[in-house]
């Protein structure tokens, strides 16, 4: 995918976006996980939680989704009227893939009465067959608001799940499905960063495996590690979630050391979603210039998918999140 000649530089491309997001009234929303770019030039840049949370209130013709599909699917479930684009149709999410609508569907049929919280890395089909979707950074909020006694399902990351009936007394159903970015931290590797940096604090995102989780000095969602490291007084962190959020974790804190905990791959010294690094400023650009990639969502589902997004944010906005 390229643009004309007069569109080559990064300059030039920004200010072509910058250009266009006036004349077409577009928000450009941005996960923490993007190129430094795209972070740079969004109007908001947020964990899945604050992205659902703009993507409600937006007054915008426009909305641009710089993230995963989705993630998309999340704004225009919540702003049907709004046109929805993303840089990158191919922009997928491995832990969404891991729960297919119809074999979940078969699960739920199997224990209704269970109450069903998906996380909020599903498709929107999968959303419609949810009571309560949640994020990373309020599902303990969520399961917690829920009486003692209640059967759940919780899908599909195992991992933050496991997490949570840790942290709350669980013991809900999980689905077995996993983040392919999370599941890849090597502990032997990063109890060597450790020893190597004895001054350094593991942070570390739920969807890692147990193991880690153990190890880590804070345990939480993008936005949560994002202001321990902030506001705590240790200047040495590692790591452990995609790599992306360490441009706002440096932004921030500018005099502060932020390492990235690596992967099993011998060969990275990091660990990065492909999918997310699909979305570039070439690709945002014509994305905006030609209105596509569009993201649309079957009505039928939306009206369903809708109702357990607006109960997360309903739960989210008592706890203040």
């Amino acid at each position: 995918m390229s643009v004309n000649n007069s569109m080559k530089t990064e300059k030039q491309l920004i200010e072509a976006i910058n250009l266009l997001r006036k004349q077409k009234d577009a928000l450009i929303l941005a996960h923490f996980y993007q190129e430094d770019a795209i972070q740079e030039i969004a109007d908001y840049v947020g964990d899945s939680l604050a992205l659902a949370q703009w993507a409600s209130k937006a007054q915008n013709e426009i909305i641009v989704m710089c993230g995963v599909h989705f993630m998309g699917e999340t704004a225009k479930i919540l702003s049907p009227d709004k046109k929805v684009l993303i840089p990158d149709r191919n922009a997928g999410c491995s832990l969404a893939d891991s729960c297919p609508a119809d074999e979940f569907e078969d699960l739920i049929a199997k224990y209704p009465e269970h109450i069903v919280i998906s996380y909020v890395n599903t498709t929107a089909a999968v959303k419609a067959l949810t009571d309560i979707v949640v994020t990373s950074s309020n599902a303990k909020q969520i399961v917690d608001s829920l009486p003692q006694k209640e059967k759940i399902i919780f899908g599909p990351d195992r991992n933050l799940g496991n997490y949570i009936n840790g942290i709350t007394g669980r013991n809900m159903m999980l689905w077995d499905g996993a983040c392919h970015v999370h599941e890849q931290f090597s502990l032997i590797k990063i109890l060597e960063l450790i020893k190597q940096n004895p001054d350094a604090l593991l942070l570390a995102h739920p969807e890692c495996k147990k193991y880690i989780l153990e190890v880590a000095d804070h345990v939480g969602s993008t936005s949560s590690i994002l202001k321990f490291a902030t506001n705590s007084e240790n200047e040495k962190f590692i790591i452990a979630t995609e790599a992306g959020i360490l441009h706002e974790l440096r932004k921030q804190n500018p005099d502060k050391i932020f390492i990235a905990a690596p992967p099993e791959d011998a060969t990275c010294a990091c660990n990065e979603c492909s999918y997310m690094k699909l979305n570039t400023l070439e690709k945002l650009y014509l994305c905006l210039k030609n209105e596509e990639p569009e993201i649309t969502v079957d009505e039928n589902i939306r009206i369903k998918a809708v109702k357990s997004i607006e109960r997360m944010l309903e739960i989210s906005a008592q706890y203040g999140l």
